[in-house]
């Protein structure tokens, strides 16, 4: 087998995907670019099968839960000052209103199950990935329109999957609509407290504005820092996305879903970016995104942040002119846009600077001895956050950086972590046979003579996975 085919197969692992698993390295070694690519084609990619309950389902199932657990609290004080005859009756109808499961012990309560479920789902689709390239887009993309699980819990997971999943291949306006107008963004950057000043609802209320879903837009997802528009700008959008909000979860059928509510909209024209959108209702806001999706400081903003994602912290100029230029040409095409990341020869041949975030480097870490369930999920969940990438818990709208001054100063808090893999995985691998299938042509001599000294199979595993050349992609 070319030396040079397994070496761009193994390069192509780590920076495209997660890293290798098995004998991917061999498998992909006669067409690593194909390979990469034909993750795009395959029926369903970026989704996940799994019965998990909608956004505004488990937004519901939250606020039942703590409304029962605060109807117990309430009956608890209650029971301490009622007579001892009515004790009996009260005690049976408290625990009618206990939540299911709630009584299982050591069970954590429902809002961290469900967030444990999607969080394991998203690991599996991630471990199991033949390279996981789509997976990558997914969490990119996750990321550039993050919200947080802080604010929001019941909704973290089920937004991945509803606003961004169904159009990581397809075309940036609809996913830029779809995240827009998703429940858990119009309540993470409070756009269900805006109305407009002359609204009904405005006026009889002496409430206005909130401008932090508008200038979230257009700073993080379209348009950029820097990119011309203005303070105007920024507040006529504002009047212009009055009135997305949603039903909140308390109303037992729909609650937790997006509504467009006329008494809150802002009545009138909007000039945003020099061009007047006429009062339409819902239809005023959509035609903004619609044209924000096309400009081209978007294109070039979307074309920085994916080069920088995956090529380098600095990427190449031209690469990223050809990706904004693939983006213009069509029409937004985040298929096409990857295809071309992936073609371009600036993609293989730029050293490999990137540091891997925590995540990436926990999901690499559990495919080299094919063991995702090494660690039960909550634990790979509190290793991500003691590495400060808590997962969906960003600790702002602008999500986790991808540069590597982010995370080079918490390197080495990983080697605990390593350690702890190692133990688990260490007694049938051979630290040796897992760097060939790991890192192949990539491993230095020094690293090839570390592992190989290593005083323990763990020991040897545990360095395997800190060596510079797996901690970068």
């Amino acid at each position: 087998m070319d030396p040079r085919g397994k070496k761009t197969a193994a390069l192509a692992l780590h920076r495209f995907g997660f890293g290798p698993t098995g004998d991917s390295i061999a498998a992909i070694a006669a067409d690593p670019r194909g390979a990469v690519l034909a993750e795009l084609e395959r029926p369903n990619a970026g989704r996940v099968e799994a019965d998990l309950p909608s956004s505004g389902e488990a937004a519901r199932a939250v606020f039942d839960f703590r409304a029962a657990r605060r109807a117990q609290q309430k009956l608890a004080l209650r029971l301490e000052k009622t007579a001892n005859t009515g004790e009996d009756a009260l005690t049976e109808f408290g625990k009618s209103l206990a939540p299911a499961g709630d009584s299982a012990p050591h069970e954590p309560p429902l809002p961290q199950r469900l967030l444990l479920r999607e969080a394991q789902v998203r690991f599996d689709a991630a471990t199991g990935a033949d390279i996981g390239f789509v997976e990558r887009l997914v969490w990119f993309w996750s990321n550039h329109f993050c919200i947080s699980a802080d604010k929001i819990v019941a909704m973290a997971g089920p937004y991945e999957r509803e606003a961004i999943r169904p159009h990581v291949l397809g075309r940036f306006a609809d996913m830029l609509l779809a995240v827009e107008s998703h429940p858990a963004m119009l309540f993470y950057l409070d756009n269900v407290e805006s109305m407009g000043p002359d609204s009904i609802a405005g006026i009889n209320r002496d409430k206005g504005l909130n401008e932090n879903l508008a200038r979230e837009t257009l700073e993080l997802h379209t348009l950029g820092v820097r990119s011309g528009y203005t303070q105007a700008d920024v507040t006529n959008f504002a009047k212009v996305l009055t009135g997305w909000t949603w039903i909140p979860p308390s109303e037992p059928i729909h609650g937790g879903e997006f509504m467009f509510n006329p008494r809150l909209h802002e009545p009138g024209d909007q000039v945003v970016l020099g061009k007047r959108y006429a009062e339409s209702g819902v239809g005023q806001a959509r035609a903004v995104l619609a044209d924000l999706a096309r400009h081209p400081a978007t294109a070039r903003h979307v074309a920085q942040q994916l080069a920088a994602h995956f090529i380098a912290d600095e990427p190449p100029p031209a690469l990223v002119g050809r990706l904004a230029s693939t983006f213009m040409e069509s029409n937004g095409d985040l298929k096409e846009v990857a295809k071309t990341l992936v073609n371009a020869d600036e993609s293989w041949t730029a050293a490999r600077t990137k540091l891997k975030p925590p995540a990436e480097w926990l999901v690499a870490m559990l495919r080299v001895g094919e063991a995702p369930s090494a660690f039960p999920i909550a634990r790979l969940m509190g290793a991500q956050a003691m590495l400060g990438e808590a997962l969906w818990r960003p600790p702002a709208p602008n999500g986790y950086s991808d540069r590597e001054a982010a995370w080079i100063d918490g390197a080495p808090r990983r080697l605990d972590i390593a350690t702890a893999f190692a133990g688990r995985l260490a007694v049938n691998a051979d630290p040796r046979a897992l760097l060939e299938r790991t890192l192949g042509p990539l491993a230095s001599p020094q690293t090839r003579d570390t592992v190989a000294r290593a005083e323990s199979r763990a020991q040897g595993v545990a360095l395997l996975v800190m060596a510079p050349e797996f901690l970068r992609s």
